[in-house]
């Protein structure tokens, strides 16, 4: 990372890896009102007797939870209220109880879900399953895992039993420490020191070579030993990853050195994104129209600092200040359907391998990884123009002046003319290093009013964007990703759309300072 290497005397090192993951078991043939009805009625279970069904299954997954609960020797609470934050709960229950690697604890609470319900239908005087919210017992079980570090499992006790397991790749890097005897020292769910930063990056990267079913499926037995038994045919559940982040965690010598660079940081972050609080655009799918694209960027003030953060249809990239010393840039994704990974389609190989839309299932999660990491460093790079060595005539002069390629000649860009420096602009925001951009995203930008015009004269205003996209590309701005009619920008893209950016938000006097 450019960044990295602007700031090396000051900096001790980096390690980019798992944060916080969600991942969500599922049985498939109980996720839906289809498989519901096909299972019930192969079952012969009748939906009158369905209410029944579940309960007894429900009563002994409590059971075996408890029993296991006695086992393990750990207690078990049930929490009555929302406001109860169950993992500093478990946290002092660990400390009061002195338990360091471990079952720490178990919870139950009344919470709320989607479940089947069986509903009478007046008209045609019959019965119906329905998938509808709902509320219905959650399981908790907390613990500190000689190999994985603290975590939990929860558990949906009403059909269709799903089951959520959150872990830390920061704290299953800990245990990895401690076990290849290298010494930390470790803040919350960051690292300002290690002994020895590549050794750590090396483990934190093995993680991505676990198999996930085995792992996942090992925390349930520990919880519910019993589980095969209960649920009805086979309990293979589908693991998939509802939500991970991915940090990159930069240490700094001293907090004294990253509190000096980072107002500067906050000011480019938010400069190059539009806005000094919050900006929001909404458009639509290009297929069937159906729910907003939605770009917010957001800088606040937190506990341990301020925060800046871009979103883009429920994905983020977010940079602030850690710990004192570390700066933390983190990719989040929630909608991997944004994104592609190479694979066979519906994994039959005897299909060939093509470009696919990333799914959530954990077979996708090393892809996701690798894209959380490319999208850190985009975001870094985009930070580090900020200190380019580079005068500003040196990085913009080229992409000002006419140039020729395959026998025609492209105008240069004006960075001063309205429209030039509108798609300057929206190239330099922090939301496109998640996914880049489209045509439909500039054209948006540039001309919103023609989000309520009828598709043909959309289409005459995208011509006209897919004309800048040409020039932005003869100069070497932009760069198209392959497959796709996506562009993310170039190192030379970024250089010149921020660096104009920031001058452009110079008043002439500290210009004229800056100079002297």
């Amino acid at each position: 990372m450019k960044l990295m290497s602007l700031y090396n005397k000051d900096v001790l090192g980096a390690i980019s890896g798992l944060d916080r993951i969600r991942f969500r078991g599922t049985l498939r043939w109980l996720a839906n009102e289809t498989g519901i009805r096909k299972f019930l009625t192969g079952s012969n279970v009748l939906l009158k007797d369905f209410t029944g069904w579940a309960k007894g299954i429900t009563q002994n997954i409590k059971d075996c939870c408890d029993n296991q609960a006695q086992v393990l020797g750990i207690e078990t609470l049930y929490l009555n209220g929302g406001d109860i934050v169950k993992e500093q709960l478990a946290r002092q229950i660990a400390e009061k109880n002195g338990i360091e690697v471990g079952p720490i604890c178990n919870f139950s609470a009344v919470e709320q879900c989607f479940v089947p319900q069986i509903k009478a239908d007046k008209s045609t005087k019959k019965l119906h399953i329905k998938i509808l919210p709902s509320k219905c017992m959650h399981l908790y079980h907390y613990f500190n895992h000689p190999e994985y570090g603290f975590g939990h499992v929860r558990f949906q006790t009403w059909a269709p039993y799903n089951i959520f397991i959150n872990l830390n790749g920061r704290h299953w890097l800990e245990r990895q420490l401690i076990n290849n005897n290298i010494d930390y020292v470790k803040s919350g769910n960051c690292f300002p020191w290690i002994e020895d930063v590549q050794k750590a990056q090396e483990l934190i990267n093995s993680q991505l070579e676990t198999n996930w079913p085995d792992l996942l499926n090992s925390l349930v037995g520990q919880m519910c030993p019993d589980l095969a038994s209960i649920l009805p045919l086979r309990p293979d559940y589908y693991w998939s990853a509802d939500s991970t982040e991915w940090a990159t965690d930069i240490m700094f010598r001293s907090q004294a050195v990253l509190d000096e660079l980072y107002p500067s940081l906050i000011y480019h972050a938010m400069k190059v994104s539009d806005s000094p609080s919050v900006m929001r655009f909404l458009g639509r799918n290009d297929l069937r129209g159906k729910s907003p694209d939605e770009v917010i960027s957001d800088c606040r003030h937190r506990y341990e600092g301020i925060r800046v953060k871009h979103w883009v249809n429920h994905n983020s990239v977010k940079m602030y200040n850690k710990s004192g010393s570390i700066l933390r840039i983190e990719t989040t994704i929630n909608n991997t359907r944004d994104f592609k990974v190479f694979r066979h389609p519906d994994d039959d190989t005897s299909r060939p391998a093509s470009w696919q839309k990333m799914r959530k299932g954990v077979s996708d999660l090393h892809r996701r990884c690798q894209i959380s990491q490319q999208c850190n460093e985009r975001y870094a790079d985009t930070l580090a123009t900020l200190e380019v060595e580079q005068k500003l005539k040196e990085a913009v002069s080229d992409s000002c002046n006419k140039v020729k390629k395959d026998g025609k000649i492209y105008r240069g860009l004006n960075p001063w003319g309205n429209e030039d420096y509108r798609l300057l602009t929206f190239l330099a925001k922090g939301e496109n290093a998640i996914r880049g951009f489209r045509n439909k995203d500039i054209r948006l930008n540039l001309y919103p009013e023609t989000a309520k015009m009828p598709p043909p004269q959309q289409r005459k205003y995208a011509a006209r964007v897919s004309r800048r996209i040409k020039l932005l590309r003869v100069h070497g701005l932009v760069k198209k990703v392959a497959k796709e009619n996506r562009y993310m920008l170039t190192s030379k893209g970024r250089n010149f759309a921020t660096g104009l950016i920031n001058a452009s938000n110079i008043d002439i006097k500290r210009l004229t300072e800056i100079v002297a």
